[in-house]
């Protein structure tokens, strides 16, 4: 029935605060789409400029003491530059040299392995095996090596490519780590600039942890590197083995700077080159690096650690996990000090409290008493007075 009296719209207004939550929703999700994009398309970059951060936080502390004696930030710079490329070509130039030589001997003996391998197995189980029939089966191996070999030099331009493109981003990540520590006074000068005083206190502050700890794990390394070269290479001169001096420096940079297999992939080196000259030799340098290798984790390493960067095994071997996993080799290498100066730095904003001595979880379990009964003495009981000892006679 129509009154005549107008309808009144019930209706509620949307509020603005839910107007601008749907705004900000969506613009959210167009950014996280959108940044995620970026990232995977700026991979490749994003991890050249770490891994340029990070050589030029370890670069700097050298350079730093170079400029402390008055030497010209540039000038030092370049001094250092100068002595790591020269050491490093002169590392690839020697391990090329010893892997080529090497190939050559093991595909000129595997022939005589070959018999060697067929004499025993007839000695041992009395099979007859026709040295004839081997030796044609080796030789057919190796003249399939030509043939592999055409087929990787058909596949040049990939390869060619791929090496030019990883020497595109080593050139690139050099330049970003001239730029970083020539001008990383300038550099942070910068960006502290743009900061309130606080906040620069607090930047400052995390770049020095970074350049303390990353500079104490590339000394710890470095050390670490100089022991166990020392060691291998006065072990195969005793031996007699080729390249000792070569062999020795792979082992120890390769052990100490390629984490978690580093010390696996620098022991193969000296096995396969004692297993090419004798089997016996090749059992002697694999007990070698076994030993050594428990000798440094349980004695140098802990020593020299303690002075510089000290982090438990098992959280550094977390933290290679997972940098491997993040950021692959790059990752794998770069974890520890990452970690080290992370650690360091909230370390600074952590309260220390102190611990429940009485607690039995907090305290290592105190060993049980040891009691020896003696032989010759005799034990009196001790009775009350309502209470008689039994008369022994009875």
């Amino acid at each position: 029935m129509n009154t005549g009296e107008p309808t009144r719209d019930t209706t509620q207004p949307m509020p603005n605060w839910v107007r601008r939550a749907i705004v900000w929703f969506f613009l959210g999700v167009v950014t996280l789409v959108f940044g995620s994009w970026l990232l995977t398309e700026l991979r490749g970059f994003l991890v050249t400029l770490l891994v340029a951060f990070a050589l030029a936080l370890a670069l700097e502390t050298p350079v730093n003491a170079l400029a402390r004696r008055g030497v010209r930030r540039g000038v030092g710079a370049g001094i250092v530059f100068i002595v790591l490329a020269a050491a490093v070509l002169a590392f690839v130039v020697g391990v090329g040299a010893l892997f080529v030589q090497q190939v050559v001997e093991l595909v000129r003996a595997l022939p005589d392995y070959a018999q060697e391998i067929t004499d025993l197995i007839q000695r041992r189980s009395g099979l007859d095996l026709s040295s004839a029939e081997v030796r044609r089966s080796v030789d057919q191996f190796t003249g399939v090596l030509p043939d592999l070999a055409r087929g990787v030099a058909g596949q040049a331009v990939g390869i060619a490519t791929g090496l030019v493109g990883l020497l595109f981003q080593g050139v690139t990540a050099l330049l970003f780590t001239w730029y970083l520590v020539v001008d990383g006074p300038r550099l942070r000068r910068f960006l502290c600039s743009r900061l309130p005083h606080r906040y620069q206190r607090e930047v400052l502050r995390a770049w020095s942890i970074a350049v303390d700890k990353t500079g104490q794990y590339v000394l710890s390394r470095f050390v670490l590197g100089i022991c166990s070269a020392f060691a291998t290479w006065v072990f195969l001169e005793i031996l007699g083995l080729p390249y000792a001096l070569v062999q020795g420096v792979f082992v120890g940079l390769v052990s100490q700077f390629v984490p978690t297999v580093g010390t696996y992939i620098a022991g193969a080196l000296p096995v396969i080159v004692a297993l090419l000259e004798d089997p016996i030799l090749a059992v002697a340098v694999l007990v070698f690096i076994a030993i050594y290798q428990q000798v440094e984790n349980y004695l140098l390493q802990p020593r020299i650690t303690s002075l510089t960067v000290a982090i438990h095994p098992a959280v550094a071997f977390g933290a290679v996990i997972v940098g491997g996993a993040l950021l692959g080799g790059v990752g794998a290498i770069l974890a520890i000090p990452i970690y080290a100066s992370v650690a360091a730095f909230a370390a600074n904003y952590s309260r220390e409290y102190t611990l429940l001595e009485d607690h039995p979880l907090l305290s290592e379990p105190a060993p049980a008493p040891t009691v020896t009964a003696p032989t010759d003495t005799l034990v009196t009981p001790i009775v009350g007075d309502d209470e008689r000892a039994p008369d022994p006679t009875h």
